[in-house]
């Protein structure tokens, strides 16, 4: 249901509404505090007449009269409640998942329709899932971001919502941002035992994504009767009934697992040389591409059609030209919708010329910006091409 308000003092005009539903309605609202609901279907034609007046009446009668007569000067103004139901044809709309549905192909059509004309902004949730650090940006600008990041970073910890962790199958702070008009955007820290023998704490203890911090083999979570399958499988059943719920209430989310994957692997010299930072990404870029791959079909086996998927690649950052191995990472065209990059610590020119390449690298896809950090030459973003 679309709102929109005219004020009669500014919008001196004639004209006939057209209902879409029998519950369209407009609502005269009175100087005086009162206010007076008409059908669309009933009384669809306002005139303004040359008196200072305005009345409505019915389709084929204005010969008799109008049927209600006001005093602009005692009207504040008309809201129109007018459903919205254009359909967006869709027809032409492609994504990974062959089986995606409507609303998800809505969403991939609209950020195409802005690609390369507007920036959407975005913003991480504060410990992952809810819309509080999107708050502080409305507070302190007047606008929010279009995009809000939820993370299922803490869906391993035990005894959900009654432990004062977050309480995953509590979709309310999706809802609340999605009915908002905001975009949704989930992501995964995929936390893992820090050895076979480790139970997590209820305080989120015993857990790590990093290659340190786990024995947790990336090649044995494929492998069916590893301890490391057994718990992969658990997590990923948690995380797409959370999914499924979310698309049973009609939201629709970018969905970017398994980011950063390369890690330092591109680097050539000092102590992280060769190495992965998150446990997804040390076996290599063969069992990682395996690991997205089972994903992909794991949710589309459960029924997951609402996602649009975001691949993050990851080479040392501002030097593209020497470490360039994406496509070794790169799960494939049938698997991806849209490219990000994750850049810290670059500058402008730095970050143009990594997005100018991924994007004559992957022409098909989109390319986004996934994470940042500050840039403080910013002065100068528009001359360098930011």
């Amino acid at each position: 249901m679309k709102k929109f308000i005219f004020s009669l003092l500014a919008t001196l005009i004639s004209f006939s509404v057209f209902a879409q539903s029998a519950d369209d309605t407009y609502v005269v609202n009175k100087a005086d505090g009162t206010s007076q609901s008409y059908k669309v279907m009933e009384f669809p034609n306002i005139k303004f007449n040359g008196d200072g007046t305005f009345g409505n009446y019915m389709t084929g009668f204005d010969d008799f009269g109008q049927i209600n007569v006001w005093n602009i000067s005692d009207v504040k103004s008309v809201t129109f409640n007018i459903a919205h139901s254009n359909p967006v044809d869709v027809s032409g709309v492609f994504l990974a998942d062959a089986s995606a549905n409507d609303a998800a192909k809505k969403l991939y059509k609209y950020l195409r329709l802005v690609y390369g004309n507007k920036i959407l902004s975005g913003m991480m949730a504060h410990v992952a899932w809810n819309h509080d650090e999107a708050d502080k940006i409305h507070v302190l600008t007047g606008k929010y971001p279009a995009i809000n990041c939820y993370d299922f970073i803490h869906i391993a910890v035990p005894n959900q919502g009654s432990n004062g962790w977050i309480n995953y199958n509590d979709i309310t702070p999706v809802t609340e941002w999605a009915d908002a008009g905001g975009i949704v955007s989930l992501m995964w820290h995929f936390n893992v035992p820090q050895n076979e023998n480790t139970t997590i704490g209820a305080d989120g203890s015993g857990q790590g994504i990093n290659s340190s911090q786990t024995t947790f083999k990336a090649s044995h979570a494929l492998v069916s009767g590893t301890w490391e399958n057994k718990f992969f499988m658990e997590q990923m059943e948690n995380v797409a009934n959370v999914i499924l719920k979310l698309q049973d209430a009609g939201i629709v989310a970018l969905w970017r697992p398994f980011h950063e994957a390369a890690g330092n692997a591109t680097l050539k010299s000092g102590a992280n040389w060769g190495k992965a930072w998150f446990w997804w990404g040390e076996d290599g870029p063969d069992v990682y591409k395996q690991l997205w791959h089972t994903m992909f079909n794991y949710f589309s086996n459960k029924g997951i059609h609402n996602l649009i998927w975001e691949w993050t690649s990851q080479n040392y950052n501002g030097d593209s030209d020497i470490y360039n191995n994406d496509d070794d990472w790169y799960p494939g065209d049938a698997y991806v919708d849209i490219i990000g990059r994750d850049l810290y610590g670059t500058t402008a020119v730095q970050q143009y010329s990594e997005y100018s390449q991924l994007k004559g690298r992957y022409p098909s896809k989109m390319i986004a910006l996934a994470e940042c950090g500050v840039n403080n030459s910013t002065i100068t973003a528009d001359v360098e091409q930011a």
